[in-house]
């Protein structure tokens, strides 16, 4: 479920190395342990619960792109921009939990999947899809009826 302009994705490009994922992985980790903490004291953060979602790292391993999504419903716009601001205290946080040389400069985007899931769901139920895929299913049981 990689995102960044690096993997193998929407956005297209090559899939992200082992290491990219390890360390994206790791870096993920950390910041949901950061968030749930409430380390933070921006008050945008006050009674919210953000869940980072993925964490897609450069091939360099100088940039990540964060992937969030706060919980019950919260605009998720002034949540980016309070991260934002917090990048440079969080990632100083990252410096002391994960062991690499160079900890990246942290990107908060907005986790946009669930959306596009919610979307296509929304499709698939609708009843003229629902009637062309219940036909395709029917030629496929009689196509292999008949090779019997």
């Amino acid at each position: 479920m990689a995102r960044g302009g690096s993997s193998d994705n929407a956005h297209g490009g090559n899939a992200p190395s082992l290491r990219q994922q390890r360390v994206g992985e790791e870096i993920r980790h950390a910041l949901s342990d950061l968030l749930r903490r409430d380390t933070l004291r921006d008050p945008a953060f006050v009674g919210i619960s953000i869940t980072v979602t993925e964490v897609s790292v450069s091939p360099d391993l100088k940039n990540a792109s964060v992937f969030v999504m706060p919980l019950g419903g919260v605009d998720l716009g002034p949540v980016l921009q309070a991260l934002g601001r917090s990048a440079p205290f969080l990632r100083g946080q990252l410096a002391k939990r994960v062991r690499l040389r160079h900890i990246p400069i942290l990107r908060f985007r907005a986790d946009e999947s669930f959306d596009t899931a919610s979307k296509i769901d929304a499709l698939f139920r609708q009843p003229a899809v629902a009637r062309d895929l219940q036909s395709d299913d029917e030629e496929a049981d009689d196509g292999s009826m008949a090779g019997s």
